[in-house]
């Protein structure tokens, strides 16, 4: 059987893939993919997605810096 990711498992991968650059780009995907977007709330979350799509996306920080 296989393995359903719940929307907040989902976020992470989003946001670790580089292929989102902000919060709302990760809730317009999940969306898009069937899933609800009720769980992706909170500063501790919205920091945790951030960081890791700066790590994912460092050329998106370094064109903000200047």
């Amino acid at each position: 059987m296989p393995f359903k990711l719940t929307a907040l498992e989902r976020a992470f991968e989003l946001a670790k893939s580089g292929n989102c650059a902000t919060v709302e780009e990760i809730k317009v995907a999940l969306r898009a993919e069937g899933f609800s977007t009720e769980q992706i709330i909170g500063h501790s979350l919205v920091r945790q997605l951030r960081s890791m799509m700066a790590v994912a996306r460092p050329h998106i920080r370094d064109e903000r810096l200047t």
